[in-house]
């Protein structure tokens, strides 16, 4: 991939000493990579680390995180586990009132602070009546098809029962009775329902069993492991708090320079679409989000190395932070590719409407059939681990940004030059010469002739 190289994003490449096993190492056993990157506006210079990440750990806390039932609106448990795992850590934290988790890598100066958001929340169901034919109809929480849906075990919590298990089926399910016309019923939410694991013929031995409308459903991830991939409901976003969880280990027992205060931010309700909208600190002026992206035809992004996301259905992302996730990329070896999503949104796009002025990123690790039954390779967790720990270790993007307002001085530029057809130049110079002047003439006035109206006459 051609890089492009910025004035601002100044990264040298410190020697060291070279081994022979290092061309054949792989990225969580080849010798670690320091350089020296200084940012106009910082003119320290710091060395960073490319940190080794403890794979047994990310894989691990992936397969717990995903015995863990979270579906939006039902996370309390799942933030209990996240928050004992940062105290072992030695990560202090807080919680907002609603549970999404505020913790902080303390860093060497407060601001400009930036900060890593991944969500807890996944996609999950909800009773939204008990049927006269003993099953339950449902509605999803978060946005997804109940084609994935279909055939799914699922824990459904009551309030006075407690979990109990049952399937999700279509509502011709039996191939024996309905033959063909299995293939042809819609696929829809109202044309699935929940086949419970108790005797109910009817909705009041539902009731008496101790459902209600209103109870969460969660759906088994099934996790499978095999050749380097896992295979599993939930890995969207269940992958990405195990890659962030395992950056954080790799610098805290490093002990590496953070330059600035890196918040670490685990919200609760994205597939909701509230995401990172209430979570944020006032002096957070980058924030980086992890992700899933979608390995597809038309697409780009892989389940090995990074995916790096130009825009969503929000828009572009911040020019500058990109391209300096980019960059360090390139500087540190990291696998990456670049991407860019139509139908998807992440925790970023609901800070910016929520009025937060701050530069936004989204880092990504492939996820094949997301919002079905998912796949990934721990190569691109161990990648996007990798990159969220040199990026921790740089510099401010810019230290301009500590303040939420300025001046015009010092303001950043994005790269404008092109290569003109020199038979456009002499065009195109006297277009800037007549706005020039224009700019720098005074108006007429009133009643004066201009020339337009010599134009026109």
């Amino acid at each position: 991939m051609q890089r492009l190289r910025f004035a601002h994003h100044r990264i040298k490449v410190l020697p060291r000493a070279s081994s022979p096993s290092d061309s054949l190492a792989t990225p969580a056993t080849r010798s670690p990579v320091v350089v020296q990157m200084s940012i106009q506006a910082a003119p320290r210079t710091q060395a960073i680390q490319l940190l080794e990440i403890d794979t047994e750990y990310l894989r691990e806390t992936l397969l717990t995180l995903l015995s863990i039932p979270s579906p939006s609106g039902y996370t309390d448990q799942v933030v209990h586990w996240v928050g004992k795992e940062l105290m072992r850590l030695g990560i202090r934290f807080e919680l907002t009132r609603r549970g999404a988790i505020r913790a902080a890598l303390s860093g060497a100066q407060r601001a400009p602070a930036r900060a890593i958001v991944s969500h807890l929340d996944t996609l999950g169901a909800m009773v939204k009546n008990l049927k006269d034919n003993g099953r339950l109809e449902i509605v999803p929480i978060g946005y997804w098809s109940s084609r994935f849906a279909e055939g799914g075990r699922v824990t459904v919590f009551t309030d006075k029962m407690g979990a109990r298990r049952g399937t999700v089926l279509p509502l011709k399910a039996s191939g024996h009775t309905f033959n063909d016309e299995i293939d042809t019923q819609p696929v829809s939410w109202d044309n699935v329902e929940v086949r419970t694991d108790d005797f109910c013929a009817s909705a009041g031995e539902l009731a008496e069993n101790g459902f209600n409308i209103g109870d969460y459903i969660a759906f088994d991830p099934s996790p499978e492991i095999c050749n380097g991939f896992i295979n599993s409901r939930h890995l969207d976003n269940k992958a990405g708090v195990a890659s962030v969880l395992a950056a954080c280990k790799a610098i805290v027992e490093s002990d590496a320079h953070i330059p600035v205060d890196c918040h670490v931010l685990f919200t609760i309700s994205e597939e909701v679409g509230i995401g990172a909208s209430a979570i944020l600190h006032g002096d957070v002026a980058e924030m980086v989000a992890v992700d899933n992206a979608t390995p597809a035809p038309g697409q780009n992004s892989r389940e090995r190395g990074v995916t790096i996301s130009m825009r969503d259905e929000s828009g572009p992302f911040d020019y500058h932070l990109t391209h300096k996730l980019l960059d360090l990329c390139e500087q540190f070896d990291i696998p990456h590719q670049r991407d860019l999503f139509k139908y998807y949104r992440c925790d970023a796009a609901s800070a910016l409407e929520a009025g937060n002025d701050m530069r936004v990123g989204l880092v990504a690790f492939g996820a094949d059939a997301s919002h079905g039954y998912e796949r990934t390779h721990f190569a691109a967790l161990t990648s996007l681990a990798e990159l969220l720990t040199v990026y921790v270790q740089s510099e401010p993007t810019f230290q301009r940004d500590r303040s939420t307002l300025g001046p015009l001085s010092g303001f950043p530029h994005q790269r404008t030059e092109v290569e003109l057809d020199t038979r456009t130049q002499p065009v195109q110079r006297a277009q800037k010469r007549s706005l020039d002047e224009r700019i720098s003439s005074p108006p007429p006035a009133p009643g004066a002739p201009s020339d337009d109206d010599d134009d026109q006459s």
